[in-house]
């Protein structure tokens, strides 16, 4: 496992020496961990074509969002939305960059990825400390081909303030009246149980080195980390399992054209094929930018990432998004973005 110091450093090392052959320029962006491994790869390939790099700090939404805020980024990123009035207030704008999925993963022996179901019911009952055997009725009932332990269930949650826990208290919010009552959806919540994990790979690195846990992460890095994620039983009444074809169900009904900011949430979306906790990324800038050469190539390296990156998107399971989306996206850059004249910088 590559631990983040290392990264850091290896990072560093680069800029330097980019540096010092003046070949390189950069953009910078802060936020959500859920998009960071299509970000890395889109940037892999990017810097070559257009020598530009992309410094990407994976910090979580919370702090995406502080930092753009403060101006101390060329773009934030966050998977909990910005409401119309946060946007007009920090004169931000957001847009969608991909969309992916959030599962539950579990450490339990002898269960295989995908064998395992679950509600989100169970799962809000969990989260609360009600259910804290993994053998109780209510897991035995819908899994009788799966032998459960009689174990206690350790529970792991993200420590930042973080879009995947936004997505993951939004869909528990809407499947647990009590749940709602009691932690409700956000970023950062009070958690009543359980153990804290920094960013995905924190909860996935708590999840793989205890028995018994459960946690909750973005899709590719279950994969990535190899941890068993689990089914889930979806609005429509079925169990379904995460996939590209799952999270593009869930995201077909959705209404971004009329939603301010593209903010769209797409938890526990009808359909009998939908993954009831599917979200898209955003993308946070300032509407006037003193820099609108640096702004610009923000523009185009996620320009570039919407006509190249699908395939990339989809081998790191990710969902890219509609054709029609990306137009309105493009469009919104057109009219919202400007250098400090009040000149558009797309």
């Amino acid at each position: 496992m590559e631990f983040g110091w290392m990264r850091k450093t290896t990072m560093l090392a680069l800029m330097g020496a980019w540096l010092v052959c003046g070949c390189r320029s950069e953009i910078n962006g802060a936020g959500a961990t859920f998009p960071n491994p299509i970000y890395s790869k889109w940037a892999e390939a990017y810097e070559p074509i257009a020598k530009i790099g992309l410094n990407y700090q994976s910090i979580g939404s919370g702090g995406g969002i502080k930092m753009i805020k403060a101006k101390a980024a060329d773009f934030g990123a966050s998977d909990m939305p910005l409401s119309e009035a946060d946007l007009k207030e920090s004169g931000l704008m957001q847009f969608p960059a991909i969309m992916g999925g959030v599962v539950p993963v579990v450490n339990l022996e002898g269960v295989q990825p995908g064998q395992l179901k679950l509600t989100g019911a169970i799962l809000a009952d969990i989260y609360l400390g009600k259910i804290t055997k993994w053998n109780v009725p209510q897991i035995a009932r819908i899994n009788p081909d799966v032998k459960l332990p009689a174990t206690d269930i350790t529970v792991v949650h993200r420590s930042d303030s973080s879009g995947t826990s936004f997505l993951w208290t939004d869909y528990l919010s809407k499947t647990s009246p009590e749940f709602k009552s009691r932690v409700g959806s956000g970023t950062a919540v009070k958690w009543p149980v359980g153990l804290e994990g920094r960013g995905n790979a924190g909860v996935a690195a708590n999840v793989r080195g205890i028995s018994g846990s459960i946690g909750y992460v973005e899709y590719s890095h279950a994969r990535k980390y190899s941890i068993a994620h689990a089914q889930l039983q979806n609005r429509d009444g079925l169990f379904v399992q995460p996939s590209d074809a799952s999270f593009k169900a869930a995201a077909a009904g959705a209404d971004w054209a009329n939603t301010p900011g593209f903010g769209v949430v797409l938890t526990d979306q009808a359909g009998a094929a939908s993954w009831p906790i599917t979200g898209a990324s955003f993308i946070l800038m300032h509407k006037t930018q003193k820099n609108a050469e640096k702004a610009r190539e923000v523009l185009k390296f996620f320009d570039w990432a919407y006509t190249n990156g699908g395939a990339m998107a989809t081998e790191l399971d990710y969902v890219a998004l509609p054709d029609a989306v990306v137009a309105q996206v493009r469009q919104a850059w057109k009219t919202q973005l400007a250098d400090a004249n009040g000149k558009p910088i797309w």
